[in-house]
C-alpha cells in the first residue's frame, strides 16, 4: 500500500481549530497523484493517448479531529473490478497512529475525444506503469 505524509498547513484550519473538509479532499487528491507518479505513470503519455482520470464519487468519513501544526499520513489503495471504474480507499492517520478520516473514491478513465469512460481502465494503467503493483495491478 502506498503512503505519503502531508504537513497540515495553517490555511487548512477552520475557525474551530481543526482541518476543514475541503483540505481532506486536497490531501486525498495529492496522495492519489503521488501514488500514480510513484508507479511511473507519465501524465504526458496519458494526454497523448487522449485519456484522463476522472473522479466520479467521493465519500469522506471523519473519525477524529486533525489539528494544526502536525502532519497526516495518507494511504492509497486501488481496487479493481471488471467494469469501467475502480475504487480508491484512503486512510488518514495522525502521527500517534490514530485514524482521523477515511476517503473512498470511485474513478474512471475518460476518453477525452468521445467523452465516455474507457472499458477496462486497469489495462491502460498497467500498460503505462513501471510499477503497476502500486496501483493494485500486479502483472498477469
Amino acid at each position: 500500500m502506498f503512503r505519503v505524509t502531508i504537513a497540515v498547513r495553517c490555511d487548512d484550519i477552520d475557525a474551530n481549530g481543526h482541518v476543514r473538509g475541503p483540505a481532506y479532499l486536497a490531501y486525498a487528491d495529492h496522495a492519489r497523484w503521488s501514488c500514480v507518479q510513484a508507479a511511473g505513470i507519465d501524465l504526458a503519455e496519458l494526454s497523448a493517448r487522449r485519456i484522463g482520470p476522472v473522479n466520479l464519487e467521493t465519500t469522506v468519513r471523519f473519525h477524529r479531529e486533525l489539528v494544526a501544526q502536525g502532519e497526516v499520513s495518507v494511504s492509497c489503495e486501488f481496487k479493481w473490478g471488471a467494469g469501467k471504474t475502480s475504487r480508491v480507499e484512503q486512510e488518514f492517520v495522525a502521527p500517534d497512529g490514530t485514524l482521523v478520516a477515511s476517503v473512498s473514491s470511485v474513478s474512471g478513465l475518460l476518453d477525452l475525444d468521445r467523452r465516455r469512460l474507457v472499458a477496462d481502465p486497469g489495462r491502460y494503467w498497467r500498460e503505462l506503469a513501471a510499477r503497476p503493483e502500486l496501483l493494485g495491478l500486479a502483472l498477469p
